[in-house]
């Protein structure tokens, strides 16, 4: 299922590099069972800005930097560095590919891209555990371990359907803002951060605290609250681990190495997240 796109040998090292990660990701999702058959994307954006001028059709943000994606179609397993199909912000291939793009899908991804330079990487999924907190009215409550850490980063979009519709990009956005986690009500989740181990890692934790949510709430008795300032100590806390002593880099790095070990996917050299393309 390889697409026929350049050769590793003639391609940009930071860009093997990212499909490689972006790779990876697509599988852990699959190892961790977080998978919707084909549906749901994970974006990475590569190094720009792209020199060429923007098409036509394209502002000239649009026009900015390129996205890897994955083929709509394959299952997350079928996932190649070679295949990922590098895309514009709308969505639309930019290179040739073997399998089609999918505009519609990228949607949401392209919006947050595009207006959000701090981020690098987007993931969307809708687990039963993210789902069934996206239909409570009250949404993520922060009462435990997982949930106090991202007090404070959800944002919450009320549903208006597939997310296929240029016009919702809009308020989707405005939804979002500066925060992290978009839950997309009775629908899903999307959470976006500066690289891909650190969106991997948001998207774990924002997973354990749904489905201890869930568990705790088929529990008869009172649940014990946490106290907003305890819930931001936390959020805090979180926040000075990743960046001081790269926690998301050793978590998705030790990810990987307990997928492979399982399924016996292969690595390349030092670096747990590359492969020598097939």
């Amino acid at each position: 299922m390889l697409s026929t796109r350049l050769p590793h040998s003639t391609m940009d090292a930071e860009e093997w590099r990212l499909r490689c990660e972006l790779t990876d990701f697509y599988h852990l999702v699959d190892f961790l069972g977080w998978t919707e058959m084909i549906f749901n994307h994970i974006s990475v954006r590569l190094p720009g800005p792209v020199k060429a001028p923007a098409a036509a059709h394209q502002s000239p943000a649009a026009a900015a930097h390129h996205y890897l994606v994955n083929p709509f179609g394959l299952n997350y397993a079928e996932i190649t560095p070679e295949n990922l199909l590098k895309v514009g912000v709308d969505g639309q291939l930019v290179e040739p590919s073997d399998h089609p793009a999918n505009p519609a899908g990228f949607a949401l991804h392209g919006a947050i891209h595009a207006s959000r330079p701090d981020v690098a990487c987007v993931a969307h999924t809708h687990t039963t555990a993210v789902s069934a907190v996206a239909m409570k009215r009250g949404g993520f409550d922060h009462n435990n371990f997982y949930g106090a850490q991202i007090h404070g980063r959800v944002a919450y979009h009320d549903f208006e359907g597939i997310t296929l519709y240029p016009d919702e990009r809009g308020r989707m956005l405005a939804s979002l803002g500066d925060k992290h986690v978009l839950v997309l009500r009775n629908h899903g989740i999307a959470v976006c951060e500066r690289d891909i181990p650190t969106t991997f890692m948001l998207l774990w934790v924002v997973q354990r605290a749904a489905e201890i949510q869930c568990q705790a709430g088929a529990l008869g008795g009172e649940d014990v609250q946490i106290e907003p300032v305890i819930q931001e100590r936390c959020r805090a806390a979180a926040g000075d681990l990743a960046s001081g002593l790269r926690v998301a880099r050793m978590v998705w790095d030790a990810a990987v190495r307990r997928m492979r070990a399982s399924v016996d996917r292969p690595t390349a050299g030092p670096h747990s997240s590359l492969r020598q393309p097939a």
